[in-house]
């Protein structure tokens, strides 16, 4: 599992480490981690043009000690001092190493017209300007070296931007983006992940993080995100003596006459196999929709009968809110979801999961659509405390929010999957999941993984339908739980 620890509690550990390590060994190994990401990024170091882009902090100091390791290494590396005073430690080192400061030998000030003097891109340019206790934006002087340095060189080329720990001008704790801001391809971090580099925007920023070991105790941390080990581990395996009764029963009330198509795909989700029945009726009890979705899906069965959880609202129309208010009367968990989540006005009474996306959110929440788009962990936690109940914020990193804070981020998934539907499909293996046992929780976490991880091995590379997801649900479950051993039975 992945934790992103907030700025608080990274500078704890770090000072609990500092008082039992001889001074600067904490820095050195940050710098030398984040040279030889640098050197494994570009293939070596030899030769290599690097420019420095360094503020006045430790996140500076990083980027100098780094500098001077590539240029023991062969890299031409060039110093962009954006601070009256920087680290003076690393600056010696780096001069010492024969890391040149841009400008040095000039009388020309700082300004737009000293950064044109190059005429070949750097290979790399890194951000040292701001590290973990920055405030969101940047300062204009670091916006201009920031264009100047990261444009196309003469021969058409864009250096790759590494930032160091995080990119200069995000919000680290809650992955705002407020003003002008880095946008890394590598951002190499250290001890622990930060909150910004799960949670969009700020995380769309990032590029590929790569973390570097440095020795931190660290607590537990509210936000994280699932790998493939977490999910094997959580996912509902039958054992010899389970039967489908057992496995759990999930009902669906999804589609209807305005929206047929609605109640087949959330269908489709739910007959994924995670469950062991499948009850069906759609939102408006229309026999022609049920007809329609049980010729689709002959395993789902009609009639009444006790489930372990029910799926709302998918296709609801204006029949959701009495489907709604028949799921909660049942006292079983419910997943909520499309039309039926603006019947939502508060606790349901039962374990709920929500499953809105932005637009979604911001009417049951009353603001913008924009401010949730910006404020995404802000508004998740928010909703998951006032409805009680947990959120599944629908986004490119969906976020599943617990009403006592804790985040879970899944970072599964390609961008083809944002097609109508698929939210349909998501709804209804989440409620498979919640009926086979997981707490509400666990559930939506590890049904938008799998639905991530499912649409990825649909489109392989190209688009997709939405049903295409649902069928590629079990061989993406196969493929997580072979890497454990436990696709085959023991005899």
């Amino acid at each position: 599992m992945r934790h992103a620890h907030t700025v608080a509690q990274v500078r704890a550990a770090e000072e609990e480490l500092l008082s039992a390590l001889p001074d600067g060994v904490l820095m050195q190994r940050a710098a030398t981690g984040l040279a030889y990401a640098v050197i494994d990024l570009l293939g070596g170091a030899y030769g290599r043009r690097v420019v420095l882009l360094v503020g006045s902090g430790d996140n500076g100091a990083d980027a100098m000690y780094a500098g001077a390791l590539l240029a023991r290494r062969g890299a031409k590396v060039e110093a962009v001092l954006l601070a009256d005073r920087v680290h003076e430690a690393g600056l010696d080192a780096f001069r010492s190493a024969g890391g040149r400061i841009r400008g040095e030998s000039s009388a020309q000030p700082f300004g737009e017209s000293s950064h044109l003097r190059t005429q070949l891109a750097a290979d790399v340019v890194v951000d040292g300007i701001v590290g973990i206790g920055g405030r969101p934006g940047l300062r204009p002087e670091a916006v201009a070296a920031l264009a100047a340095y990261t444009r196309p060189g003469v021969d058409g080329r864009r250096p790759v931007v590494v930032a160091v720990d995080v990119p200069s001008g995000v919000d680290v704790d809650n992955g705002r983006l407020d003003g002008p801001h880095v946008r890394a391809d590598l951002t190499v971090t250290f001890g622990t992940h930060k909150v910004a580099h799960l949670v969009d925007p700020a995380a769309e920023a990032c590029g590929v993080v790569q973390l570097v070991d440095i020795g931190l105790a660290l607590p537990e941390a509210a936000v994280t995100s699932l790998q493939a080990a977490d999910v094997a581990a959580l996912l509902p395996v039958p054992g010899p003596f389970d039967h489908k009764y057992t496995r759990g029963v999930v009902g669906v009330r999804a589609g209807s006459r305005q929206y047929p198509g609605a109640g087949a795909l959330c269908v489709a989700g739910a007959v994924s196999g995670l469950a062991g029945m499948v009850r069906y009726r759609a939102v408006d009890n229309d026999e022609g929709v049920a007809d329609t979705v049980r010729a689709q899906h002959p395993e789902a069965i009609s009639g009444d009968g006790r489930v372990q959880a029910w799926v709302v609202g998918s296709g609801g129309g204006d029949r959701a809110e009495e489907a709604l208010l028949e799921a909660v009367a049942d006292g079983t968990p419910v997943v909520v979801d499309a039309d039926a989540l603006a019947h939502v006005v508060g606790s349901l009474g039962v374990a709920a999961i929500l499953t809105p996306h932005a637009g979604e959110l911001a009417r049951m929440l009353d603001v913008a659509r924009s401010e949730v788009d910006a404020h995404q962990l802000l508004f998740a936690r928010e909703a998951a405390v006032r409805f009680g109940a947990v959120v599944v914020l629908k986004d490119r990193h969906t976020l599943t929010a617990h009403p006592d804070g804790r985040v879970r981020v899944t970072t599964t998934g390609v961008p083809w999957l944002a097609t109508a539907g698929a939210g349909d499909v998501l709804a209804g293996l989440t409620g498979a999941l919640l009926a086979s046992g997981l707490d509400p929780f666990d559930a939506a976490s590890v049904g938008s993984w799998v639905h991530g991880a499912a649409a990825t091995l649909a489109a392989d590379g190209g688009p997709l339908a939405a049903g295409r997801v649902a069928l590629a649900i079990p061989e993406a479950v196969r493929r997580i739980l072979g890497e454990r051993g436990l696709t085959e039975s023991t005899p």
